[in-house]
């Protein structure tokens, strides 16, 4: 067996093992590209009208949201705002255990709309994309090394796709839609499988990223030169035994006026828990709505309200400023709309790698008659 026969081995065991998930995961990946486009268009209460009115506090949209959810502490929740044209959501869970996330005009306190997410289409399809409806602890281990897989696999089918012969190298980059099906699956899969390998890549590995942490940090690493963690990535550390004078409002306004005030320009807000008084009060600010890479960080003491460490986009080191982008690399929307649609095409193709792949190996196992008898005569 030489080098290429051995190879072709490991792809197609490697293949047969993990097609299901990289099917499975690829295909919901697909449909989860576009999902903000599809959802502000399927649901009217995800935009508002601008106002030149100031946007309420975060106390006032959660008293707002919490209305109808008696017991529930304000301190427990998650508020975002995305921008002036569109409207805020308040995340918590409620007494069940149902994870609600409650969308208001950030302007006004109007309820739009009450979003029970075990039932959500997106949230469904980002549960089985990324755990596969399994439970969180099997489920990170059966998609990342099926995913692992999946990145030897696209290694593997450019060795075996890469032409012996000058003649074959038409035939690599083109479909023989005219031949029978056999061939037009053999050139589906090796072809198109060809074209999306690089950005089949970096999706599989920004998603590796998301399961195993310490990849991404070895790539920041890496990508700082071997440098010790910066300053960026460090936890803040609160002295819950030093006395602090209680704020005179509530903290989440403190935390959100002050994130305002230091990043102006941001469209987008997300204020987390401000919770028990034993860990920080933490804010996020993103350039744009929507899009996760380009974001300052903050820290506040969650009784005073004071700022305990600030972290802004511009004085972080390349190596976390890559970290950050990985979200949006992973979906495509770092690039925009033509991000997403090379995205959602290479994704598609990565699903349906599995399926040509798996027929291939079907078809060389049950040739027909004649096929076999001209193979034994050669």
């Amino acid at each position: 067996m030489n080098v290429r026969q051995a190879v072709g081995k490991v792809h197609l065991w490697l293949g047969l093992v993990s097609g299901l998930v990289v099917f499975i995961v690829s295909i919901t990946g697909a449909i989860f590209t576009f999902q903000d486009d599809i959802r502000d268009v399927t649901e009217p209460w995800r935009k508002v009208e601008a106002q030149a009115a100031p946007q309420l506090l975060p106390s006032q949209l959660q008293a707002a949201a919490l209305a109808v959810h008696p017991g529930i502490a304000a301190k427990d929740c998650w508020t975002t705002y995305f921008g002036p044209e569109r409207s805020a959501t308040v995340f918590f869970t409620d007494k069940a255990g149902a994870p609600l996330m409650v969308s208001l005009n950030p302007y006004t306190g109007q309820v739009l709309h009450e979003t029970d997410l075990r039932t959500h289409f997106f949230s469904i399809i980002q549960e089985i994309h990324m755990h596969l409806l399994l439970p969180e602890a099997i489920a990170k281990w059966v998609v990342g090394i099926s995913i692992s897989i999946f990145v030897v696999m696209l290694l593997t089918g450019l060795v075996l796709w890469w032409p012996k012969r000058k003649q074959e190298r038409k035939q690599r980059f083109t479909i023989k839609w005219g031949a029978r099906w056999r061939r037009v699956n053999y050139d589906l899969h090796n072809v198109l499988g060809f074209y999306a390998a690089s950005i089949g890549l970096v999706l599989a590995l920004s998603g590796l990223f998301m399961i195993f942490p310490w990849m991404l940090e070895s790539i920041r690493f890496a990508v700082d030169g071997g440098k010790a963690a910066p300053p960026e990535l460090m936890t803040t550390k609160l002295d819950t035994l030093q006395t602090v004078s209680a704020a005179t409002q509530p903290v989440a306004d403190i935390v959100y006026q002050n994130a305002r005030r230091l990043s102006p320009t941001h469209e987008m807000v997300l204020l987390g828990p401000t919770g028990t008084g034993k860990d920080p009060a933490y804010c996020w600010t993103y350039q744009k709505a929507l899009h996760y890479y380009h974001r300052d960080e903050y820290a506040f003491h969650p009784v005073s309200g004071q700022l305990l460490e600030s972290r802004f986009h511009a004085t972080k080191s390349t190596g976390t400023k890559f970290s950050d982008m990985n979200y949006d690399l992973h979906t495509g929307q770092i690039l925009g709309i033509g991000g997403k649609i090379v995205a959602f095409l290479a994704s598609l193709i990565s699903a349906s790698l599995p399926v040509t792949g798996t027929v291939i190996w079907w078809g060389r196992r049950n040739k027909p008659k004649k096929q076999k008898r001209k193979v034994q005569l050669a």
